[in-house]
């Protein structure tokens, strides 16, 4: 089955082990990537839960941050079948009234929608955008001294507060709840210090490359992935589930794409203790339940421009989402969570049989919740569009155990790799110079439990590789290595 060794081997076909696999093999190596699955794609995944015909994303569905990756950019996934679509409007948050807020691609579309905030979100928003491009490379990344100080010290002045300060520039309920239900993406409460960044760079990334879906399916994006690395002359193997770094073949490197507690089963006989105690301090954050329906039809919003965009934020206003976070953090259910919902197929109609629709949705949970969250989630959708029960022809859930059963990278249901709070934001999985090395010589973690953390982008991944290849092959400019 394998050659007698490798220069590396790279355990876990998600985004990022993917991306590590990738970076090794153009810098000329010898790379073989393990999968435990029958199928590569990991949080990518894309099939048909509910009936015949209704392709379902598992997981990951909208990707802003795969088309801001300056990674992903640099490959030619759409020689190997990547079509994004972008969604009239990349997301809408509906309320009680009937109205909705609007987050379009345009930063003044976005303010026109907003009333007397117009001018508070044009001021906060505009320079960040106009920003952020060059920012990327350091925001997604390890900690280090940046290429641009100034510009990351004025950025970090806006995303380090608490998104329950950054509330306080806006006074409509509108622009409020939208800010509410883009910083909640952080998947903690919102009055934990820098929720802020995760609501700008969403915001911002929308701005900048809107929030498309892959046609096809979520899928479609690992495929290429994979095609790509086979393509320059990498191997994988599916359906090898390691247990031990002892079963696998010979390999001057390794790299994992797992998580800290995982990493504790398959090498902790190579760990030193003190490295194994800070691991087993790692902290992972909320669950999530989720929900696929196949449909009759579109979902029935109140609001028309909800039935005009890829993702919906349920929630209704900033205090009850803040509620509702704070609640399920602390390991309390709530009756009305915020939901995040998405409805691909409105705008990629070859995911489903002629003249139907699909949806996805889910809610933030206690970690390891085992609470049946269905009748509440389609009360919150039932809620914005009345009528929506009446549309379902069949569902599909997966709580907290079945999404860590499904991924074993999302433990209690945690989808972030662990809660991405200022203490765990860039010293994931533990604080040290680089956070990709481990205490065994040659092993590397390059999932996302290392910065920059949760997302489809392959950041992790790819820094993993990079770290690897200065440690173990004394390659510090891959870019000279590159396979042609």
């Amino acid at each position: 089955m394998y050659k007698q060794g490798y220069d590396a081997i790279v355990v876990g076909a998600g985004p990022n082990g993917l991306a590590a696999a990738i970076t090794l093999q153009e810098a000329g190596l010898s790379v073989m990537l393990v999968e435990a699955k029958p199928t590569i794609g990991g949080g990518m995944r894309s099939a048909e839960l509910t009936l015949p015909g209704f392709v379902h994303d598992i997981c990951s569905a909208v990707h802003p941050t795969a088309v801001l990756s300056p990674f992903f950019k640099k490959l030619p996934l759409k020689d190997f079948g990547v079509e994004m679509i972008q969604p009239e409007f990349a997301a809408a948050h509906p309320f009680d009234d009937g109205k909705a807020a609007v987050l379009h691609q345009s930063v003044m579309g976005t303010a026109e929608g907003l009333g007397i905030d117009k001018k508070a979100y044009l001021d906060f928003m505009q320079p960040l955008v106009a920003e952020l491009p060059g920012l990327l490379p350091d925001l997604l990344g390890p900690l280090k001294w940046p290429k641009h100080p100034i510009d990351l010290a004025m950025f970090g002045f806006k995303a380090l507060p608490p998104a329950t300060w950054t509330r306080k520039l806006f006074k409509t309920k509108e622009a409020r709840g939208l800010w509410a239900g883009m910083a909640a993406h952080a998947i903690q409460p919102l009055q934990n210090i820098a929720t802020s960044a995760f609501g700008i760079m969403l915001m911002a990334g929308a701005h900048l490359a809107g929030w498309p879906i892959p046609k096809g399916g979520s899928q479609s994006i690992a495929d290429a992935l994979a095609g790509y690395f086979l393509s320059i002359g990498g191997q994988i193997q599916t359906g090898f589930e390691v247990k031990s770094l002892d079963e696998l073949p010979d390999a001057k490197a390794i790299l994992l794409d797992i998580t800290p507690r995982q990493l504790l089963k398959i090498a902790g006989n190579r760990l030193s203790p003190s490295y194994r105690k800070r691991l087993e301090k790692y902290r992972h954050g909320m669950g999530v339940f989720k929900i696929d329906w196949a449909l009759h039809e579109p979902i029935p919003f109140t609001a028309d421009a909800c039935r005009k965009a890829g993702t919906v934020h349920l929630g209704n206003t900033f205090e009850e989402i803040a509620h509702g976070e704070k609640s399920m953090d602390r390991g309390k259910h709530v009756d009305k969570p915020f939901v995040l919902l998405a409805q691909q197929s409105l705008f990629d109609p070859g995911r489903v049989p002629a003249g139907k629709q699909a949806a996805w949705a889910y809610c933030h949970v206690p970690n390891g919740s085992d609470k049946d969250m269905t009748t509440i989630i389609e009360d919150q959708v039932e809620r914005f569009a009345p009528g929506f029960r009446d549309t379902i022809i069949e569902k599909h859930t997966m709580n907290t155990a079945q999404m860590e059963a499904y991924n074993p990278n999302y433990i209690g249901g945690d989808i972030n790799g662990g809660v991405q709070d200022i203490l765990q934001l860039y010293s994931r999985p533990t604080l040290q110079v680089s956070p990709y090395r481990t205490s065994a010589e040659g092993v590397y973690l390059c999932s996302s439990s290392t910065p920059p953390g949760g997302g489809v982008h392959g950041m992790c991944g790819h820094h993993a590789a990079i770290q690897a290849l200065k440690d173990v092959f004394k390659i510090d400019d891959i870019t000279t290595e590159r396979v042609k």
